[in-house]
């Protein structure tokens, strides 16, 4: 029995940040209603509506799915809240299991039984094995729900008893469908009463127009590119490959952390304070600084719930780098139903435990340049196996990498992704990436002329991607498909 419907990307073409349905109609309705509105539940309501819309604009069923999971939440929240002793963990195993059986059902289902099934083929014995489509941003919200029941059972917070602020907490269209992982803590106040400021708003759209040239101006460009070799290439040469992985990284980059960028912007444009979630991440000396820096909401979860719920480091050598495994193998498992994802996250955790054994002390004493060096090629090669569509494609990868395929010069493939602007946006890319840049210091009687030449290159960045995104399909983003 197979469940069809569309694809991630079809989902994804419903409405995206970077779309002329989201910039022209989507966003500038919103934001006037919201800012006529006087009352901060009206205000609410509005963001609600709104956020229901974007959310089911690519498929409207999976609506059903994400307000029968608000719903359950909401009940278990209130049911913790009101519960003492034993009968309140017993209501909190009971929400998480149905957070993860949720997620697992429409998530791992087809993988689990799709190995069963290949474990038995050499008996003659086939199964039946339903494909059940993603629903989009389900990875984000099933964490936000157990993040917010787990921190009403240790005393943090209290349940809170308005739905329609809880429903916004669950659906607030910025970073429903790829994050930021958003802690209930961190926009509790802001639920109920939030101010609103033009420095704010402009903030928050200086934000916007970055993460959006970032999108489309960067990772868009490369994305042929990245396709031409991991896609259209066969046993790629030492240059397709190298090339191909290092434009994968830059893509990847400015695709996720563009959007993030959109996401925060949004939030702040409206009064909402949500977590950064990229601090210049190839610019870290380790894989343990580079997972401080990379999908920070998503290394700081897993860090807090699971890492420090399974003993952290506090039960011995052997046990801390077993947690480590253990966090890093679900962290690959959470991005994908793919072994590809396990292996990725494997890798990750196998440096994170070499460096918490010897190597990081190494690298603290030794060159800046060397550990830089050492960290960005450690997570080129792991990008080999969360990009590649196949094992067998990931080792064909590795293949050219370390130059089994022969050296050879640029394929036609890769000639067809390579033109100027994607040879520039693989620069451009490399220069904002791989380093962190000194802030320069103005001196205040310069500020007022910075601030408007500030103003004035937003917008103008502002309207060259929207000139760039013209009339075409928007692109979807690489992180709606997790």
């Amino acid at each position: 029995m197979a469940l069809q419907g569309p694809s991630p990307s079809d989902l994804s073409a419903g409405m995206t940040f970077a779309s002329i349905q989201f910039l022209f109609y989507f966003l500038p309705l919103f934001l006037v209603l919201y800012f006529v509105a006087k009352t901060i539940k009206t205000r609410n309501a509005i963001f609600v509506v709104f956020s229901l819309i974007f959310y089911s604009a690519g498929y409207t069923p999976h609506l059903l799915l994400l307000l029968f999971s608000i719903f359950v939440n909401y009940r278990v929240a209130l049911a913790i809240d009101g519960r003492v002793g034993d009968a309140r963990k017993k209501v909190l195993v009971w929400g998480v299991v149905f957070n993860v059986a949720l997620l697992g059902v429409f998530k791992y289902t087809s993988f689990i039984l799709d190995n069963i099934d290949a474990l038995l083929m050499p008996f003659d014995v086939r199964i039946p094995v339903p494909h059940f489509d993603l629903p989009l941003g389900i990875s984000f919200y099933s964490f936000h729900a157990i993040s917010y029941i787990a921190d009403i059972y240790k005393g943090r917070v209290r349940a809170n008893r308005d739905p329609l602020q809880f429903i916004l907490y669950m659906t607030m269209f910025p970073q429903l469908v790829a994050g930021p992982i958003v802690r209930y803590s961190t926009v509790a106040r802001q639920l109920g009463r939030r101010r609103t400021t033009w420095g704010r708003f402009s903030a928050g759209a200086r934000m916007f127009a970055i993460g959006l040239a970032w999108k489309v101006m960067i990772a868009d460009e490369v994305a042929p590119l990245v396709a031409a070799v991991f896609d259209g290439t066969s046993n790629p040469s030492l240059i397709d490959a190298w090339l191909g992985v290092y434009a994968y990284a830059i893509q990847i980059y400015f695709d996720f952390g563009g959007y993030s960028a959109m996401a925060v912007g949004l939030g702040v444009m409206v009064g909402f304070t949500l977590p950064r979630n990229f601090r210049i991440p190839y610019a870290a000396r380790s894989i343990t600084e580079f997972w401080r820096r990379w999908h920070m909401s998503l290394s700081s979860w897993l860090r807090d719930y699971v890492y420090i719920t399974l003993g952290g480091n506090r039960r011995g050598l052997g046990r801390t780098y077993a947690n480590l495994w253990a966090v890093f193998l679900l962290c690959g498992l959470w991005h994908g139903a793919s072994w590809n994802f396990v292996i990725w996250g494997a890798h990750h955790g196998a440096f994170l435990v070499l460096e918490r054994a010897f190597l990081g002390r190494h690298l603290a004493r030794g060159p800046k340049a060397v550990a830089h060096l050492y960290t960005f090629l450690a997570v080129l090669l792991g990008w080999v196996w969360f990009r590649a569509e196949t094992f067998d494609g990931a080792l064909e990868m590795f293949a050219g990498l370390f130059g089994l395929n022969g050296v050879g010069g640029f394929s036609f493939a890769i000639g067809a992704g390579l033109y100027p602007l994607s040879a520039a946006a693989l620069i451009v890319g490399g220069l904002i990436g791989l380093w962190k840049w000194p802030r320069l210091r103005t001196a205040p009687a310069l500020r007022p002329v910075v601030a408007i030449l500030d103003y004035a290159m937003v917008a103008a960045i502002m309207i060259v991607s929207v000139l760039w995104i013209g009339g075409g399909p928007a692109a979807p983003f690489l992180y709606y498909r997790f």
